[in-house]
């Protein structure tokens, strides 16, 4: 009898478990299950973006984009514009946080100037760029000139590689903070007996950042750099109002690519397409990242 009411008292707790995620599920199923299984379902028809009609071609259209050369080229460049802005967020952030954590006389001012860049509209954020970039009246020219590090003016958004470079420049200026935010976070909770135990053993404070902060900021940075690579793989916004892809596509990235193929050439199953097939590179590139972070750890 004790048995039977325990099975039906589980069963209750089981159904009622149910209930309480099943609104989670239905919101997950309608913002991720459903969009993603719809641009697997239109990567296999060639539509026409304005009428969203067309026909079924099944594979062709990923041997279309396997046998372009612009697919390759554009994974490319997105894979250096990834890398080279992660790069410079973790180098930046974790040199941020360190500094952040220190007892610093306006560190709350401090603080609170680090995240500007990271809540500032990327639209302002990028016309103040492009100013300080232009080629006759940026002021990044200007004092380039003044100190005689340069003798005319840089195109700098005109010409590769120096668009790729303002690029990835402006890129890790939007998004180190949130680098800094989660490393300070993470430095606050170390225990300082850690430290102390490191100074008296004689370790010098570039030894304490390798032997005592470095480990115990591994799985935050592991954390921080998944999120980062896909969240700077899929970046549109910035480098489209920055460059536009160009000059002559040197920028355009798998995503601009997608942007392009839907609204620009009215390809709304090939956008689909590379949508897809942007989203297996980048499973991959997760998939041997989080194999190789459990190796290490």
């Amino acid at each position: 009898m004790y048995n039977r009411r325990e099975m039906t008292l589980e069963r209750r707790y089981g159904l009622l478990g149910m209930l309480l995620i099943a609104p989670t599920v239905l919101i997950l199923s309608a913002v991720i299950v459903y969009p993603l299984l719809s641009a697997i379902y239109l990567s296999l028809f060639s539509i026409y973006t304005p009428t969203l009609s067309g026909h079924w071609v099944g594979l062709d259209n990923y041997a279309a984009i396997l046998g372009s050369k612009y697919f390759w080229f554009s994974l490319w460049t997105t894979v250096i514009w990834t890398v080279g802005t992660l790069t410079l967020q973790i180098f930046f952030g974790v040199g941020m946080a360190l500094l952040l954590n220190q007892n610093l006389v306006f560190r709350s001012l401090a603080r609170s100037l680090v995240l500007f860049p990271y809540f500032i509209s990327t639209v302002v954020a990028v016309l103040v760029w492009r100013w300080l970039f232009n080629d006759l009246y940026g002021i990044l020219n200007h004092l380039l000139m003044r100190i005689g590090f340069i003798d005319m003016p840089v195109d700098w958004l005109g010409q590769m590689p120096n668009t790729m470079l303002s690029v990835i420049v402006v890129g890790a200026w939007k998004f180190f903070p949130f680098v800094v935010i989660a490393v300070l976070a993470r430095l606050q909770t170390i225990p300082e007996h850690l430290y102390e135990a490191a100074r008296i053993d004689g370790a010098g404070s570039i030894a304490r950042f390798f032997d005592v902060t470095l480990p115990q900021l591994r799985e935050v940075l592991s954390i921080v750099i998944l999120l980062r690579i896909i969240w700077d793989f899929k970046e549109f916004d910035l480098i489209y109002l920055l460059t536009g892809g160009g000059p002559v596509d040197s920028t355009r990235t798998l995503p601009l690519i997608v942007y392009q193929q839907a609204f620009g050439l009215n390809q709304m199953g090939m956008a689909a397409t590379y949508a897809v097939a942007m989203m297996l590179v980048m499973l991959a590139f997760m998939l041997v990242y989080l194999y190789q972070n459990r190796r290490n750890a």
